[in-house]
Order: structure tokens, then sequence, then C-alpha cells
């Protein structure tokens, strides 16, 4: 019993020891691409101060080109399908759909294109880029940790996961309906698996 302890110890000291190695120096340089069985945008508000609704979109993409000795020569895109937004409310899509919001008969799409990336910790940046929403193209920042950066233990290729947000202005996006009453400010959160892209 005491050695199956040991060694049941052992075992969950590597993984923990595993689950924590986050150093994108020691991933190779090259296109890393979202795994979209794990991928997640989602963004929240303030509704009336009763709740904090929380919407996802169904479909994007991630892209990251790393540059391994010079991180911050790194690019970050991100493209999303504006229309696949999802709030589990068929009617409330309706409305986010609509000109009031986003528009997406007109601007079918979102893109983040990043200008920056500046090490902020041990395992942190602040990725700088352009977000181009309902056709306006503003600055914005997202703030970034590094969740793991190794071989994946399935797919046995290089994989990095990170998590991000930031929070942005919609009236700076021209969505300025329901303000003040539902919040101006919208809190964005991502998180994301990607693989390195692999040779077809």
């Amino acid at each position: 019993m005491k050695q199956a302890i040991g060694s049941f110890i052992a075992v969950t000291s590597l993984l923990l020891v595993s689950a924590v190695k986050a150093d994108l120096a020691e991933m190779p340089s090259g296109s890393y691409v979202l795994d979209k069985t794990h991928g997640y945008i989602t963004f929240s508000y303030n509704h009336l101060g009763f709740s904090t609704p929380q919407v996802g979109f169904r479909s994007f993409d991630v892209a990251l080109e790393l540059d391994s000795a010079n991180i911050e020569n790194s690019e970050v895109t991100v493209m999303i399908d504006a229309t696949s937004l999802d709030s589990r409310v068929e009617v409330f899509n309706g409305h986010l759909n609509g000109e009031n919001f986003f528009d997406t008969a007109n601007y079918p799409e979102i893109t983040f294109m990043s200008t920056g990336i500046a090490s902020t910790g041990e395992n942190t940046f602040d990725l700088t880029g352009d977000l181009t929403l309902k056709g306006s193209t503003l600055p914005v920042t997202l703030h970034a940790t590094l969740q793991k950066a190794d071989l994946h233990p399935m797919r046995k290729v290089p994989t990095i996961g990170v998590t991000a947000h930031t929070t942005v202005s919609r009236t700076a996006f021209g969505m300025e309906r329901g303000v003040p009453a539902i919040s101006d400010e919208v809190e964005i959160f991502i998180s994301v698996e990607m693989p390195q892209k692999t040779e077809e």
C-alpha cells in the first residue's frame, strides 16, 4: 500500500510539473493555429445591474507566428465570424445581429491584428493590436497569460495554451444602444489551444 501511494504521489508530481511548463523560448518558431475543439471567445457586460450576460462566438480562427528567439517579433491574428454570435437566446441573437449592435449584415467579420507584444511577468504579456468591429478600427491591449507551452501528450506536436482578456467601450464602435442602463464597458475573454501547424 505504501509503495502504491508513493508511486501515485510521484506520478501526480510529474503531472503537476508538466502542467505548469510554460516557456515560449523553448518552443519551436513557426506557425501555430487554433485547435477548434478547444477555443473560446466570449464577452460580457452589466445588464441593468441585475446580471452579467455571457455571449460567445461559435466560429473564429486564431493564428500565431512565433519567433521564439525574439518573442516581441511574434504576430497574432484573430478572425471572428460575427454572425456566429450566440447568447443562447434566439430572439436576443436577432437583436445583437441587428443594426443597433453588430449589424452583421453589413459587417460580418471582426478582426484583431497584433502590432506589438511586451512581457509583463514570468508568463504574462500585453498584446497590443488593432480591433476592427462594425467598420471602426481602434487600438486595444489584450492582457495575456501563457497557460502552458509543451508537447501535446496526445497529438505529439508542440502546443501553446493562452488566455487573454480586455475591456472595450462599445459606444466607441457605434453600439451605444441602452447606455448607461446597459454598461458601455464590455469585457472580452479568450481561451485557446494552438498546436504548431503541420504540413498537409
